[in-house]
């Protein structure tokens, strides 16, 4: 044990040689068939693929409150995807096992990695054609399903995520000319079960649980607007009752929102997304005693960059985040990013993941290429700070509530790199991020170990 910890100790310098070879985003569902299909002889109208990805990570360093200050966990997830296409209706399913190995004791390990033995999907999928239409395309769903919803920011499948956010209910999705698109959806997102710290460390199976008190409904619309300008607008509810999770209950939040964006094969690119959300929410857990307050909270995503052609296809761009957080007593400012993805826009998750979208004021730039059709690379760099600094920090526990400590939490950067070493069947994905503190980090009252955060990972999965 005492030589790991010493490894670990120098875990910083390891770490960083391991990201200089990159990191990538792991893929989510496989919906085309895979080699899986041909191997066995089956018919055209049953689609079957899956997946096998191993993930080490390991951190050095620690922005949570009470996490151990050098982890590590070796992330095993495989998923089998199976629909069969009755001509009118389909009938899907996807199972999918998510496991952790050899984290330490007090480590950040949870629902977001293991989920042993689960179907993340079962549903009938009925095509009604041009029912909404000549010229579209609709069909409707029910069942346990996932979802991807425009940005992904607020309702998403994480790819990079090892576990499955799985939601079941109804939802119709009207497709149209031009990119046109429009969903409407009534849901109970699953809650990821267990929850016990000595459950998750033995990966016990233990189904995921759903029920009325916990919904999320709403309707999103996309169209063009011209010259290659698309506008998407929301309206999403989220009702929670009870104690339908371990952290959070008694929410009720209506979040609308719009999106303008366009994404050229060559040439100035931008993106402006604002959200707002409103309504009535606790600011803890339900054994907590805190009450129930009202809810104003808003959210913002900006980012202008440029396209280039050539071989290697560069892509440069400066981005702002902007998320409230609590400021005054007696109402609740910080945003609920309900059941968004945060990989592509806030670097890596699980081990890691210091930023989120609550209480982050984020200023930064990116730059990507593809020197091959197999090597994609990617790095950027942000600057974090609180947008009240009375608030705890995004993702983590710390706070001050005096906001003496600032509003200065640091400095991310992370660089990336993606490799098909077999195209469309073995993926390399490797990465490293680092975490420069700042002033909050390091004078809050119950901030951790003032040390910057190392953070590594590499994976392989294969898909067939």
């Amino acid at each position: 044990m005492d030589g790991r910890r010493s490894a670990l100790g120098r875990s910083g310098y390891l770490i960083g040689l391991i990201g200089i070879l990159g990191a990538g985003s792991a893929q989510g569902q496989i919906t085309d068939d895979g080699p899986l299909h041909a191997a066995i002889g089956a018919p055209d109208a049953l689609h079957l693929s899956g997946s096998v990805r191993a993930r080490f990570e390991a951190i050095d360093g620690q922005y949570r409150e009470d996490a151990v200050n050098r982890d590590q966990v070796l992330a095993l997830r495989t998923t089998i995807f199976a629909e069969y296409d009755t001509g009118p209706v389909r009938i899907g399913a996807e199972f999918h096992d998510a496991r952790a190995y050899f984290q330490r004791r007090n480590s950040s390990v949870g629902t977001d990695i293991v989920n042993a033995l689960e179907f993340s999907q079962y549903y009938l999928r009925g095509d009604l054609g041009e029912a909404f239409g000549a010229g579209s395309n609709s069909h409707i769903k029910a069942g346990r399903m996932t979802m991807q919803i425009g940005s992904e920011r607020l309702v998403a499948r994480q790819g990079f995520r090892t576990s499955v956010t799985s939601f079941t209910g109804v939802r119709l999705i009207r497709e149209g000319d031009d990119d046109r698109q429009f969903v409407a959806f009534w849901t109970m997102p699953t809650v990821r079960l267990p929850t016990g710290a000595r459950a998750i460390r033995r990966n016990s199976p233990q189904w995921d649980r759903e029920n009325t008190d916990l919904q999320l409904f709403g309707a999103f619309s996309r169209v063009p607007v011209g010259r290659g300008v698309r506008l998407e607008t929301y309206a999403y509810g989220l009702i929670e009752r009870g104690e339908s999770q371990a952290d959070r209950s008694d929410r009720r939040l209506f979040t609308p929102g719009v999106r303008v964006f366009n994404t050229p094969e060559r040439g100035v690119e931008f993106e402006i997304e604002g959200m707002a959300q409103f309504g009535r929410a606790r600011d803890g857990s339900p054994d907590s005693g805190k009450p129930v307050l009202p809810v104003e909270a808003y959210g913002a995503h900006g980012d202008i960059g440029y396209r280039f052609g050539g071989r290697w296809q560069p892509q440069v761009s400066a981005f702002l985040d902007y998320y409230t957080g609590n400021r005054r007593e007696g109402r609740i400012g910080r945003f609920d990013t309900l059941y968004g993805a945060r990989r592509f826009e806030f670097g890596p998750t699980e081990l890691f993941g210091a930023a989120d979208r609550s209480n982050l004021v984020s200023p930064g730039f990116r730059v990507k290429a593809s020197p091959t059709k197999r090597l994609s690379l990617m790095s950027d760099y942000r600057l974090l700070r609180l947008a009240s600094a009375v608030d705890r920090f995004s993702n983590s526990d710390v706070r001050d509530e005096t906001g003496r400590a600032g509003r200065s939490a640091g400095q991310q950067v992370q660089a990336q790199l993606e490799y098909d070493l077999v195209p469309k069947i073995v993926a390399l994905d490797l990465g490293y991020a680092r975490l420069f503190k700042g002033r909050f980090f390091r004078d809050a009252p119950n901030a951790p170990d003032p040390r910057d955060v190392n953070y590594g990972y590499g994976s392989i999965m294969v898909s067939f």
